[in-house]
């Protein structure tokens, strides 16, 4: 698509949403249930999709991404009347008499723009967000999954008309064009690299923008954890996609007394879960394209691998991989991994790793397995990090009652539930001043006796 049909589909959305058409609470509820009706209704065409793109199972499939599209849909249908409600607050005396309230209304029109490892589910549910809070959208699937993208298109044509939702499909030079366009809110997920130049374009128009980017993000296992358990988790979130997972856990920080015992229960889990050979496994995915393989391979130290590290290049694929013995120095830890490669360092003095961590940017994620309540209380509370898991690794993005974001490096702002609500909407605070009363105090002349007593109160 040009920049000038761009532009020109741009300007009939605005044309919409000027309209008033996207308000009513009715109307928003409707077009949600329509997407989620057709969100059923093409379930397999979905599957099939997200198996030619990144080799996902139907289960795995339904699992990450239709599972938790219709959810997040499904709430939204449910909450949005609540939400959408003006909400009364407290009116201080000074302002007597009066009633306030604070009244969400959409930002109008927006740009969404999503990555290609979870397509589907990161494209249809803050698309299902900004339906919800009222707004018109345009959305931009990213061109490294491009039988999903297909899938998305045909779902919102089905759908919406043009003026109210549409896809842009392509490349750099769509996105290029899609920025520089003025929206009223920009809702981004990817890397951090292409986040920064979206928040510089956003910058330009003073126009607000999420972003949901990554980082490496550090899993602590020591010595107090059930290892077993910790090893099945955690090999659980890593290889998920073929660790082609945000919040993935990136690299373990192991105590090392604990250290050979978990390395020993995780190749266990992998060969439990994946089987003796994972690449003949059907469900397990791929590598989304050749140049992401490449990049992968030169990420794994060949001397420090201790389980794994088989690879099908001609289908992009790269088995369940360990190393041990790895520094920061290494590259793996150069990098976010966002693959099927597992770095294991170590350490023995937690206040040390803790202070250590705070250095280091801020993560999309943190996990930390362990039965040490000082350890959890200081972690959850002195540590900065988007989000994470105490015992667990993935499952706090997996709801809609929490807000799911980053911080500094790993992002900004946050969706899901209410949260996702309120990103897509600004909240407007009102006073509604009654007439039957004017207080004379804050009028000039300042003469008034009422002023200096109150003033004589207040500041005694």
């Amino acid at each position: 698509m040009t920049s000038s049909e761009i532009s020109a589909l741009l300007d009939g959305q605005r044309k919409y949403y000027a309209s008033g058409a996207t308000i009513p609470v009715k109307f928003r509820i409707e077009q949600l249930k329509k997407l989620y009706s057709s969100v059923k209704a093409h379930a397999d065409e979905i599957s099939d999709a997200l198996m030619a793109d990144l080799g996902k199972s139907r289960h795995e499939s339904f699992l990450c991404e239709i599972g938790l599209s219709l959810s997040e849909i499904g709430y939204m249908i449910k909450h949005v009347k609540k939400f959408a409600r003006p909400k009364k607050v407290r009116t201080p005396l000074a302002q007597f008499a009066a009633k306030s309230f604070t009244q969400a209304v959409p930002y109008g029109n927006t740009l969404i723009m999503s990555p290609w490892n979870y397509p589907f589910l990161l494209t249809v549910d803050p698309l299902a967000t900004a339906i919800a809070a009222g707004n018109t959208a345009i959305v931009k699937p990213s061109a490294y999954s491009p039988n999903t993208s297909r899938v998305i298109e045909k779902i919102v044509a089905e759908c919406f008309s043009s003026e109210y939702v549409c896809v842009v499909t392509g490349g750099r030079e769509e996105n290029s064009a899609l920025l520089l366009q003025k929206f009223d809110m920009v809702f981004f997920t990817g890397s951090q690299a292409v986040g920064k130049e979206v928040l510089r374009k956003c910058a330009e128009h003073l126009t607000p923008a999420v972003l949901e980017l990554g980082g490496k993000s550090p899993c602590i296992v020591d010595k107090s954890a059930d290892i077993k358990l910790a090893a099945r988790r955690i090999v659980f979130g890593k290889y998920l996609n073929c660790g082609q997972t945000c919040v993935a856990p990136d690299y373990i920080l192991c105590e090392s007394s604990v250290k050979d015992s978990f390395i020993k229960e995780a190749v266990n889990e992998i060969k439990r879960q994946y089987g003796e050979r994972p690449l003949e496994n059907p469900d397990y995915g791929k590598i989304i394209n050749e140049k992401h393989f490449d990049r992968l391979i030169g990420l794994i130290d060949r001397e420090k691998v201790v389980f794994g590290g088989e690879t099908d290049a001609d289908a992009c694929r790269i088995a369940p991989t360990v190393m041990d013995g790895v520094t920061n120095d290494d590259a793996v830890m150069g990098e976010e991994i966002f693959g099927p490669i597992m770095p294991i360092l170590t350490f023995d003095d937690f206040d040390a790793l803790v202070t250590e961590l705070k250095a280091k940017d801020k993560p999309l994620a943190l996990y930390l397995f362990t039965n040490n309540k000082k350890q959890i209380e200081r972690v959850t509370k002195e540590l900065s990090f988007g989000g994470g898991c105490i015992n667990d690794v993935i499952i706090h993005l997996a709801t809609s009652n929490m807000g799911f974001g980053g911080v500094g490096e790993s992002g900004m702002g946050a969706y899901h539930g209410r949260v996702g609500f309120d990103a897509f909407s600004h909240t407007k605070s009102i006073v509604n001043k009654r007439t039957w009363i004017d207080l004379p105090i804050r009028y000039q002349p300042y003469k008034s006796k009422l002023y200096k007593k109150l003033a004589k109160f207040f500041l005694k």
